[in-house]
């Protein structure tokens, strides 16, 4: 159980950390590498009706909120349904953009494709947490009871 405890606590930091940095990057301009591919995929999900220097802005901020909580487990419950939100909109170039994430040569991908694609190790990191906050939550509990009873 304290290994369990442990091993969540690595777990939120560390992606805490990670969303912290990268929204923080999103402040200032031109200081993200991701900026180019976020505000063009942006653009393109919002059909160009945001501005992106607005969308990089609220994402930036979106970005720290949630490294934030993560760091001082905060609404781990929603912040962790809003990380995973996110980070599925990050393979959104894989489809919109993907002259930018895979290479002219085959079976190559970009610098900018491994970047999205490292974030599988995000999400599933994410969804591991969910599963931890999920069925340690007193409704979880209350449920476990009632079926342990019905199944007796």
């Amino acid at each position: 159980m304290q290994n369990e405890v442990f091993k969540n606590f690595l777990l939120s930091s560390s992606i805490g950390i990670v969303y912290l940095l990268f929204g923080a990057l999103k402040f200032v301009p031109y200081w993200s590498p991701a900026e180019s591919i976020a505000g063009e995929t942006i653009t393109i999900l919002t059909m160009g009706l945001i501005p992106t220097q607005l969308c990089l802005l609220l994402l930036a901020l979106f970005e720290t909120v949630i490294g934030i909580c993560l760091l001082f487990n905060l609404q781990k419950k929603i912040i962790l349904n809003l990380a995973i939100f996110h980070i599925l909109f990050t393979f959104s170039p894989l489809f919109i953009l993907s002259n930018q994430i895979f290479g002219t040569e085959e079976a190559a991908i970009t610098l900018t494709g491994q970047y999205i694609f490292k974030n599988i190790i995000l999400l599933s990191a994410l969804v591991s947490l969910k599963i931890e906050v999920t069925s340690t939550s007193p409704t979880h509990s209350v449920l476990k009871s009632i079926r342990n009873k019905i199944t007796i």
